[in-house]
């Protein structure tokens, strides 16, 4: 951090953060993996998972990513990133702490564009921790990597919109506590590209509404859940549209560049304990008279992820300080760079930890096999690498024109 200090204030959650993880959060692991086996129910809530909140919240470790004092800490991004980076290390972490996707997302969004009455009814429940809620703006039928393609309809009729069509990826809509949707369509397919859509704020259980299905990742059942949901004439006052008509891309790229932090720094974390498992199992292991720990192909493999991590992080960081010091729009490169540059990298030594692992390492003995899951995923969600590959080569190339 000697590039990029941060305050005492961040150093205290960091240090705070760290002595829950150990303290509370990674023996409640086995507790947490024993309580949704013998409940026989993918979206069980544990009693575990409740705990772990209420403990955090007792030591302020609660709502951290939010950066309006109002509402939260106000961290900065820069502040916020070692925390993040913190709580990637366990599956249990980012909920314990009220920093859990896409919630922070759409806590952000009420914050900065809802109603009196979405703070009221839904955002202080959500910062409480008391329900949680999802973003619909994938569709199956189109290629939603370009949003511009999204088809939902969302009709006017009088003072309210009338929706219909289907969304998929939904995450969070299995989760027990889900109340309220974020939804994108498109309220005036004649406006200019970027204004023809919206979000609307529609509760999960409004008439039309219909969960079809949960879409595992890789064969994983997620406890939160990836639904395919079915929109029906679904009638939604006109009061409920987030900033107006049209204002739909304006909302995204206000939530997903903070969003892309937090996803960056928490796949850090992940790549960090893969790699302290990985050094674990080398130096417990011993193949053909040696410990695996001395096969100089493991130890190139140690050194480079060593190396890969670092360098992610300072280009996670720099995202972060220009984010706060300059804008999301001036780092959009950096931003771009981050979301595709932390996947592959924590996918590679995630890998190498598997293989070390032999065939516990796809088991469900060791995370390594979920790990891999879901940070495969994220090379998906919030725009695909090949996306962020085009905005970054477009942007350098604009150089040169």
């Amino acid at each position: 951090m000697a590039f990029f200090e941060t305050s005492d204030r961040a150093k205290k959650f960091e240090s705070d953060l760290l002595e829950f993880m150990d303290s509370h959060v990674y023996p409640a692991e086995a507790v947490y993996e024993q309580q949704m086996l013998d409940s026989g129910d993918p979206h069980f809530q544990p009693p575990i998972i409740e705990d772990l909140k209420k403990e955090a919240r007792s030591r302020g470790l609660w709502n951290l990513f939010h950066p309006h004092p109002e509402w939260g800490p106000g961290l900065t991004n820069l502040e916020y990133a070692p925390l993040a980076e913190i709580m990637g290390r366990s599956l249990l972490a980012p909920e314990a702490c009220n920093c859990n996707a896409p919630d922070t997302g759409n806590m952000e969004v009420f914050t900065l564009f809802g109603t009196d009455e979405h703070k009221e009814k839904y955002l202080k429940p959500l910062l409480d921790g008391t329900i949680r809620s999802a973003f619909a703006m994938t569709e199956p039928d189109v290629a939603s990597s370009d949003a511009t393609n999204i088809a939902m309809k969302m009709d006017r009729d009088g003072d309210d919109f009338i929706l219909n069509g289907r969304k998929w990826w939904t995450s969070n809509a299995m989760h027990k506590n889900c109340k309220v949707l974020i939804v994108m369509g498109k309220t005036d397919p004649e406006a200019a590209t970027h204004r023809q859509q919206s979000m609307l704020v529609v509760p999960i259980d409004a008439p039309g509404v219909t969960v079809l299905r949960n879409l595992p990742v890789f064969g994983y059942i997620d406890r939160e859940g990836h639904a395919e949901v079915l929109f029906e004439d679904v009638r939604v006052p006109a009061k409920d549209v987030l900033k107006g008509p049209g204002e739909g891309f304006a909302i995204s790229q206000a939530r997903l560049g903070p969003g892309r932090i937090h996803h960056a720094m928490r796949t850090i974390g992940v790549a960090e304990r893969a790699l302290e498992l990985l050094c674990r199992r080398a130096v417990s292991r011993v193949t053909f008279g040696k410990p695996v720990a001395m096969r100089s192909n493991i130890q190139d493999w140690i050194a480079e992820a060593r190396i890969e991590i670092e360098k992610t992080r300072l280009l996670t960081f720099k995202a972060a300080y220009l984010m706060d010091t300059v804008g999301n729009k001036e780092a959009r490169t950096e931003i771009a760079a981050i979301k595709v540059a932390a996947p592959e990298m924590a996918l590679k030594i995630i890998d190498r930890a598997i293989q070390v692992h032999g065939g516990g390492g796809v088991s469900n003995d060791f995370p390594l096999a979920m790990m891999y899951a879901h940070i495969r995923t994220l090379r998906l969600a919030d725009g695909p690498d090949e996306v962020h590959k085009m905005s970054i080569a477009k942007m350098e190339l604009r150089k040169y024109l």
